[in-house]
């Protein structure tokens, strides 16, 4: 994990412990990419309750990664396939709606890569990370920080891809 990383997640979590993850706060993406390749429950829990309130078009893509991220997190075997349906509906019907949304489908990416084998969630791993290859320029600075951070760990995405 590398020296930002560590900072974002260090921040978050001192944010939540001095209260000021509250409905008033605002969404902010770095975060929400430090916190997806967390493993941190309550930083989960508390980027979700950050999304309720937020007025952001990405909303639904956003909070269905993190519900199946949480659904790897919780302990209730019954909570996480709950968790993961939830969350993959609103994943998959904000991607129906904006196929073309290469930051919707890094997310799919993300979870499709780290979702167990028993869930079949990995149909679409090749035609998502062609799209993100190929749309990679055109993202933003956040979300392509994103995309190199995750390709250091990735099967399919190689920070070699993304050099011209």
């Amino acid at each position: 994990m590398n020296f930002t990383t560590v900072f974002t997640l260090l921040f978050a979590l001192f944010a939540t412990l001095l209260g000021n993850q509250t409905e008033n706060h605002k969404f902010d993406k770095s975060l929400f990419y430090s916190v997806i390749s967390s493993d941190d429950l309550e930083l989960v829990d508390s980027q979700l309750r950050i999304l309720e309130t937020a007025e952001i078009t990405e909303k639904e893509a956003f909070e269905g990664a993190l519900l199946m991220k949480k659904a790897g997190l919780v302990k209730n075997v019954k909570e996480k396939l709950s968790l993961f349906k939830k969350g993959n509906q609103k994943l998959e019907e904000a991607i129906v709606e904006d196929a073309q949304n290469a930051e919707y489908r890094f997310l799919r990416l993300i979870i499709q890569e780290n979702a167990p084998g028993i869930l079949n969630y990995d149909k679409d791993i090749e035609a998502d990370s062609l799209l993100i290859k190929n749309s990679f320029d055109s993202l933003s600075t956040i979300v392509q920080n994103a995309i190199m951070d995750y390709s250091k760990k990735s099967k399919v995405l190689n920070q070699n891809d993304f050099y011209k």
